[in-house]
């Protein structure tokens, strides 16, 4: 019999829980989560808008905590540092990309990539990380005079130069059309086979679960299924 190898754990999550406001007013945001997010792997948060998962994104990130529960990375409870080591978890491990694409507008595309490296523990030199995007000729621009799809490839590339473990992305094709949506799209495929960097990415859009490797249904702050996707296709495949 062949030996199944089981996938190491970027995070191991239990019965998380967030809760926003009190009483008859209160919204929960996250009604028991449980879920194992395998290292290496493109993970896909699918489900509408309040369905809770940008929360879990947020939470696994470092940029808000839990109001019940367990969230390990790595083994490292998340749920129990304090804002000083989670400040250096976020430094040292995560990179994130957001839908609007919040580049410094009077720095060039080398220079918003640079801003990051100098504060990272082993960054990537700003250029390699522009070159992964497929933005080195354009390096030298200012965000104004790039397109959408330009700014969000710069936005990627900041967010690896830290040559994190993770890459968490909020609805990074939300304000983009299809062709450029699959574009970047691609470049996170690129960026978790050659840095093997675990990529979460949050939407709304269902036609991206095409390309993830475990797609993760939410609905009304609870995980509804999570499926292991065993046919998946290259970005430039995807029917929009």
């Amino acid at each position: 019999m062949a030996d199944v190898t089981t996938p190491e754990i970027a995070y191991e999550v239990r019965g998380l829980t967030k809760v926003y406001g009190e009483g008859a007013a209160a919204v929960h945001a996250l009604r028991g989560v449980d879920v194992d997010v395998p290292r290496g792997e493109i993970v896909v948060l699918l489900g509408p808008s309040g369905s809770g998962k940008s929360t879990l994104l947020n939470i696994l990130g470092g940029l808000d905590r839990a109001s019940g529960g367990t969230a390990q990375f790595e083994g490292r409870e998340l749920t129990e540092m304090s804002d000083t080591d989670l400040t250096r978890y976020r430094r040292d491990h995560v990179g994130f990309v957001f839908q609007f694409y919040n580049l410094m507008p009077s720095l060039t595309a080398y220079e918003n990539v640079e801003l990051v490296t100098e504060i990272a523990r082993d960054p990537m030199d700003p250029g390699e990380a522009l070159r992964l995007v497929g933005l080195s000729e354009r390096s030298h621009h200012f965000p104004a005079q790039l397109s959408g799809g330009e700014q969000q490839r710069v936005a990627i590339a900041r967010a690896i130069a830290k040559q994190p473990e993770v890459l968490f992305c909020d609805e990074p094709t939300g304000a983009l059309d299809s062709t450029t949506g699959r574009a970047v799209l691609e470049v996170l495929r690129h960026v978790n086979e050659e840095l093997g960097a675990t990529v979460m990415i949050v939407t709304h859009a269902a036609a991206t679960a095409q390309m993830a490797d475990r797609v993760i249904h939410f609905a009304d702050g609870a995980i509804r299924d999570v499926i292991e996707n065993k046919d998946k296709r290259a970005p430039s495949e995807i029917e929009w």
